[in-house]
């Protein structure tokens, strides 16, 4: 599956934002306006000025909903909630050349919130994914203690954990000894 630079980065950013929410295990990383900041610089988005509280809680909102995307059942569906998302944040597509980086496509307008841009961009790249037929690529990780999002993007569409190093391991490991401790029974 080719993924042009642009749409790969608004695919990490989506993923980065929806995992950001409070998991039983964790709190909410986007708490207050200095985390939004952080998360701001982290992801290098562009034409953003000074933020608010109300952007804090429509980075949110916004974040909810595309935590919804990642949980939705069906193509249609998935395809209706980005269809929701990228219609409330006004989309205005143009070519760009920003920062070093060739051209690429913006999906939000000038002067738009923080919220309207990540749900611009990244509900495009969202809704780029759904287009290829591959909605089933927008994965919550298998591990029972993790739930984070990601994007399958293993040819064979064969990723099961948000990151084999951690999660993946840390069951693979916990299956061994298992077996061991039956074996040895």
């Amino acid at each position: 599956m080719l993924i042009p630079h642009d749409t790969r980065r608004a695919l990490d950013v989506v993923v980065d934002l929806v995992n950001t929410a409070p998991e039983s295990d964790q709190d909410d990383r986007l708490a207050d306006l200095e985390a939004l900041y952080g998360f701001v610089r982290l992801h290098h988005v562009s034409d953003v000025g000074t933020l608010t509280e109300a952007d804090l809680r429509a980075v949110r909102d916004v974040r909810g909903r595309f935590a919804d995307v990642f949980a939705a059942p069906d193509p249609r569906t998935c395809a209706e909630l980005i269809n929701q998302l990228v219609a409330a944040a006004g989309t205005t597509p143009r070519l760009t050349d920003h920062d070093g980086f060739d051209w690429h496509v913006h999906y939000f307008a000038p002067g738009a919130s923080v919220a309207d841009h990540l749900a611009a961009d990244c509900g495009m790249a969202l809704a780029f994914i759904v287009v290829s037929g591959e909605q089933e690529r927008l994965r919550r990780c298998e591990a029972p203690d993790c739930r984070r999002a990601f994007v399958d993007l293993s040819r064979n569409r064969s990723r099961r954990y948000c990151d084999s190093r951690t999660c993946g391991n840390r069951l693979h490991v916990a299956a061994y000894r298992a077996r061991r401790k039956e074996a040895a029974g």
